[in-house]
């Protein structure tokens, strides 16, 4: 299969969506609601904002911001005016933003009003409040009303000129700022905490396919409501958008609201569709122990970054009764690997399922030679949703990103395991395998093993190094001895950690995954 031309921009799916479904609503938050209809003309109004600002096709602008309605006008008004939308967690430190303004030259960056003078600090390219943003929008078309209130702080754009006609996008921006499919959407940085943030390259129709390919296995409908507490910034999050506006769903977007509501925010949006990261899902589980009302509508709990333990995938069943739980592999590179169809989900416990529609996985060994079913190798993969390398860096690009006659493969890093059928077990990242006592192991399998203990909430492994041996923190009730002799009724003994940190809780990255390098930190007594 080669990589083929791929069709389609990002602001092309708010477009379809309003131009079938144009009252119903595409995105929530708490502050009110926007249909496709108003979204679409909201997007235009970015677009325009954008090129009076001097922003060009190609250039780069950056956002950061927590999750709103904002946040998505602007996704699509920068894809509509040409340029490359930039998602930063409004988590990252000032370390780690400095690198990415460095390394992503964006034209200009909009923040949230709090953060202004803190990021102007950092750079000289210019910094937009996005109440300043806001208050210099004007929008094609009439308001479209519905029970939308004000953000606090952030007025509603003016209005101005006729409707903007569903079959003319093209004649409400200038010949310059039109973009064809195949150019840059999206520079996605992935997660900086063991050094500088690299970016990855997102073509438009890449995009589209992915986002295509993972709604064709998921089926989200259009009566969804899609409950999405992930950063925006975190590309798991942002394909929630693309997903919901594929299937004409409404996205939800929460954040905000403390986490001893996350149940009572579910359930009052009515969400029928809930993505989670392991830490998440423990949230809701937890919550869902204590009683806290009739469980929500939810038919379908996702879930990527790091795997469920089986007890957390059984809890989420018993609080939600009916709820799927979908096991999906995935990583920014290519969006999603793999995916256990819904209809599947109680089978072959472990696996993460067959490859997408229209792609190919494959498990090699270190010469790159393709290894046979059962045989643990590392993942590559290849299809139209692999994306176009890493932003201004070559040679990991080369190493990453290889061609292979007229497609390219990605060479993953993570490691796992084919069944006769296709369906892939995930071992772990090359750095999740290591030897102990002679024997090979993960700390993936390791931190499942804790997971089932009963009352363990959160485990992270460090894999053993020079100075340290192997070692387990986990956020548990428990004492160190008692979970450690809980794991060894679990695993080999060459398995069983040496010592066990009990800690409140643990450290998350931005996007909720397990922080090792600042637990390392921590146990070194370099960090709090």
């Amino acid at each position: 299969m080669s990589d083929g031309a791929l069709d389609g921009t990002l602001h092309g799916l708010v477009d379809d969506a309003a131009a079938e479904a144009p009252e119903r609503t595409a995105v929530r938050d708490a502050a009110g609601s926007w249909t496709y209809s108003r979204l679409r003309r909201l997007s235009f109004a970015v677009a325009h904002w954008l090129a009076a600002r001097g922003v060009r096709p190609g250039d780069r602008v950056l956002v950061r911001l927590p999750n709103s309605r904002e946040f998505v006008a602007l996704l699509h008004g920068t894809s509509r005016c040409g340029a490359v939308f930039v998602p930063v967690n409004p988590a990252m430190k000032a370390f780690h933003l400095r690198s990415v303004v460095a390394d992503a030259e964006p034209g200009l960056l909009v923040v949230d009003d709090a953060e202004v003078d803190a990021v102007r600090a950092l750079t000289a390219v210019p910094v937009h409040g996005l109440r300043e943003v806001w208050a210099g929008l004007e929008v094609a078309g009439p308001e479209v009303p519905g029970p939308e209130a004000p953000r606090p702080g952030v007025a509603e754009p003016g209005v101005a000129g006729a409707e903007v006609p569903g079959s003319s996008a093209h004649d409400v921006l200038p010949e310059r700022v039109r973009v064809a499919g195949t150019d840059l959407a999206l520079l996605i940085y992935t997660s900086g905490s063991t050094a500088a943030p690299k970016a990855v390259v997102c073509p438009h129709g890449r995009v589209r396919f992915a986002a295509a390919a993972v709604q064709a296995v998921l089926g989200y409908r259009h009566t969804d409501v899609v409950f999405c507490r992930l950063p925006l910034s975190f590309d798991y999050g942002l394909y929630q958008v693309l997903l919901a506006a594929l299937a004409r769903a409404e996205v939800v977007l929460a954040g905000a609201e403390p986490e001893f509501r996350l149940l009572d925010a579910i359930r009052d949006c009515g969400a029928t569709v809930v993505p989670v990261v392991p830490s998440l899902a423990s949230m809701a589980v937890a919550l869902a122990a204590r009683g806290s009302g009739p469980a929500a509508p939810v038919r379908m709990f996702t879930n990527t970054g790091a795997a469920l333990p089986e007890a957390t995938t059984d809890a989420l069943r018993a609080a939600f009764p009916g709820a799927r739980v979908v096991r999906m592999f995935g990583t920014t590179e290519c969006k999603r690997i793999t995916i256990m169809p819904p209809e599947r989900d109680r089978e072959l416990p472990g696996s993460v399922g067959p490859a997408l529609p229209g792609t190919e996985v494959f498990v090699v060994d270190d010469e790159g030679r393709p290894l046979p079913p059962g045989e643990v190798g590392q993942v590559v993969v290849a299809g139209p949703h692999v994306m176009a390398g890493y932003w201004r860096a070559p040679e990991l690009t080369a190493r990453t990103f290889r061609r292979d006659g007229d497609r390219t493969v990605l060479h993953t890093g993570d490691y796992g395991r084919l069944d006769e059928v296709g369906n892939l077990w995930f071992t772990g990242r090359r750095d999740d395998l290591f030897k102990r006592r002679g024997a090979r192991m993960s700390t993936v399998e390791i931190e499942a093993a804790a997971m089932d203990v009963p009352g363990v909430r959160a485990a992270a492994v460090l894999a053993p190094t020079e100075g340290r041996d192997l070692a387990i923190c986990v956020a548990t009730d428990l004492a160190p001895h008692q979970v450690l002799h809980e794991l060894g009724a679990r695993l080999e003994p060459a398995k069983v950690p040496a010592v066990c940190h009990v800690l409140p809780e643990l450290p998350l990255t931005p996007n909720g995954k397990n922080a090792r390098g600042d637990l390392a930190l921590l146990l070194a007594g370099g960090g709090r």
